[in-house]
C-alpha cells in the first residue's frame, strides 16, 4: 500500500479542504483525477458555502456528503439539494457551468459540513458528450450488510453490487460502514483501488492501523482485508485508469491542451451560458501569475 497524503487549506470560518488528488506522487486513481475532502465543520447561523457559478469541461463532477446539505443550480437549468448519501453527478462534457451554496433555510439555522467533492476524467470518446446531470437518493442506492459492513455503492461495479448512476468507463466508489469488529476485504477486481479513512480506525494487519484522514493507495493486484475493532466509516474508490495523458487547467480538464485554452475562451466570452436563479455573479478566469 502506498500511502496519499494531502495538503490542507483553511477557506475561512474554520472550513478546511484537503486535496488529495491530483498530487506529484500520484496524479490519479483509477479515473479519479481530483479529490478534495472537507470538514468536518459547524458552521453557526447566517454562515454557509457559496461556490459561485463557474465553469468546467471534460469530466464529470460527483458530490457526496456525510452531514449538511448543498443546493446545486447549473446552466442546464437544474435545481437540486443534495443530502448525506445522496449522489449528485454532473457530465461536464463539452462544458457546464454550475454554482454549489448553502440552501437559506440550512444557513439560517446552522449547520455542520463533512463530504468530498471529486471529479471523474472522461475517456476521450466522451470528452465533448453533451453536458448532463444525474440525482439518486440515497434510498436509491444499493447496500450490502456482510461481515459487519454495511456498504453502499454510490457509483459503478464492485462488491456485488451495481449502482444505477451512469458512468463512462469502469469504476467503483463506495461507502462502508463498520461496525465494531466489522472486517471487508477488498479484491484486486479493479485495475486501480484506493480507501480513505473517515471516522475511526481501521486495521490492515497487527501493527498497521489508519485514522480519519488517512489515504492509501493499493498496489497493482494487491489485496487486503480492513479490520475496525470500534466503528468506523471509509470510502473506497478506483478503476480502469483513463488511457493517454489528461491536462488539468483550473476547472478543466481534456487531453488536449489546446482544448483548455478554448475554454478558458469560452468563459472569458460567456459561451457557457448563465444558470438560472443565480446569474448575477462568477468566478472570473484565474489570471497568469507574474
Amino acid at each position: 500500500m502506498i500511502p496519499i497524503t494531502g495538503k490542507a487549506h483553511d477557506l475561512g470560518d474554520g472550513f478546511f479542504v484537503t486535496r488529495l488528488l491530483p498530487q506529484i506522487a500520484r496524479r490519479s486513481i483509477g479515473p479519479f483525477v481530483f479529490f478534495d475532502y472537507f470538514g468536518p465543520v459547524e458552521f453557526a447561523p447566517g454562515k454557509g458555502i457559496d461556490v459561485r457559478p463557474h465553469p468546467h469541461i471534460g469530466l464529470a463532477t460527483v458530490t457526496y456528503l456525510f452531514d449538511g446539505s448543498q443546493m446545486h443550480r447549473d446552466t442546464l437549468g437544474t435545481v437540486q439539494e443534495i443530502k448525506p448519501g445522496d449522489v449528485n453527478w454532473m457530465t461536464a462534457g463539452r462544458g457546464i457551468a454550475h454554482s454549489e451554496r448553502t440552501g437559506d433555510a440550512v444557513r439560517a439555522s446552522g449547520h455542520r459540513m463533512h463530504g468530498i467533492q471529486s471529479w471523474i476524467g472522461l475517456p476521450m470518446a466522451d470528452e465533448e458528450a453533451p453536458p448532463a446531470f444525474q440525482h439518486f437518493d440515497v434510498a436509491d442506492l444499493p447496500e450490502r450488510d456482510e461481515g459487519g459492513v454495511t456498504l453502499r455503492l454510490i457509483a459503478g461495479s464492485a462488491f456485488g453490487l451495481t449502482s444505477p448512476v451512469k458512468t463512462f468507463s469502469p469504476i467503483f466508489y463506495a461507502d462502508a460502514r463498520f461496525a465494531p469488529g466489522g472486517a471487508l476485504h477488498i479484491a484486486a477486481e479493479h485495475e486501480e483501488r484506493a480507501f480513505l479513512v473517515i471516522e475511526g480506525e481501521v486495521h490492515t494487519s497487527d501493527t498497521e492501523v489508519h485514522g480519519p484522514g488517512a489515504m492509501l493507495a493499493l498496489e497493482p493486484g494487491e489485496e487486503v482485508t480492513l479490520y475496525a475493532e470500534n466503528t468506523a466509516r471509509v470510502m473506497l474508490l478506483g478503476g480502469a485508469p483513463l488511457p493517454g495523458e489528461r491536462h488539468i487547467w483550473w476547472n478543466f480538464v481534456s487531453s488536449s491542451k489546446d482544448r483548455i485554452e478554448r475554454a478558458k475562451q469560452e468563459w472569458k466570452d460567456g459561451k457557457f451560458g448563465l444558470i438560472p436563479g443565480d446569474d448575477k455573479e462568477f468566478i472570473p478566469l484565474p489570471e497568469p501569475k507574474k
